[in-house]
């Protein structure tokens, strides 16, 4: 009794799975161009963006750095920028920043990835659920088909069964395609981010704004102890001369 119920509610069905891949489809391609666009606009050249920052961080001047990450749309610039403000409290304070700054604008370039995935991993299936109800339909079919006519009809359903499959293998390509596509910028944008990260540690680094503290003197003696020091060897004895080298108060 329920096979019977479930026979007769096949043939609405593949039409339903039909018009949901055709739903899907229009979803899949209005992502992909928004995605698309998306990074169009935050294009960068990323050698050129190098180039500047380290021009900017060579001659000691943040506020000119970040004027140049400013100037740019692109993510990677936005990430910097949050990063070199934190450039006074030293180098490990800006690799923190980084990674940050990284994890937070990541949800921003991933949108519509999770959708494209999914879609491209379990489009096919959907298109052979539509194809096997399609089929148990013109199986029904051919239960009652009489003469030259209705195998001609049955033949016809099946066609139209297997026409789901194709849907659904034709809805998952561009899925796949954008879903690989913008993944593999999402990883070029952090790869960038962390190079120019480079630049500017390793700029601290080299004397361009990451250290605080004084330099010392050969022996581990800091400059101000050495001159220290010095005085204290000019002092003058308590009868208001030098004393003597050699003689033992």
């Amino acid at each position: 009794m329920l096979i019977q119920k479930l026979m007769y509610v096949a043939r609405p069905a593949a039409a339903v799975v039909l018009y949901l891949l055709i739903a899907l489809s229009v979803l899949s391609i209005g992502v992909i161009i928004e995605r698309w666009w998306y990074f169009r606009r935050r294009k960068v050249d990323i050698n050129e963006l190098g180039d500047q920052l380290e021009r900017a961080l060579r001659n000691g001047d943040t506020a000119a750095a970040l004027a140049v990450l400013r100037d740019s749309r692109s993510v990677e610039a936005k990430i910097l920028a949050d990063a070199l403000k934190w450039k006074a409290d030293g180098a490990e304070s800006v690799e923190q920043i980084l990674a940050k700054a990284v994890r937070r604008n990541r949800p921003q370039v991933e949108v519509g990835l999770l959708f494209l995935g999914t879609l491209g991993n379990n489009a096919p299936f959907i298109g052979l659920f539509g194809t096997v109800l399609g089929i148990m339909t013109s199986f029904r079919q051919l239960g009652a088909a009489q003469g030259a006519a209705g195998m001609d009809n049955v033949m016809g359903s099946i066609g139209e069964a297997l026409t789901a499959t194709a849907i659904g293998i034709l809805v998952a390509l561009p899925a796949v395609i954008g879903y690989n596509v913008f993944q593999k910028k999402g990883s070029d944008i952090e790869e960038n981010a962390a190079a120019l990260g480079n630049i500017v540690l390793a700029s601290m680094k080299s004397g361009g704004g990451g250290g605080h503290g004084q330099l010392a003197a050969p022996g581990g003696v800091a400059p101000a102890d050495l001159a220290r020091a010095g005085g204290a060897e000019a002092n003058t004895n308590g009868n208001g001369g030098r004393r003597p080298v050699g003689v033992e108060v």
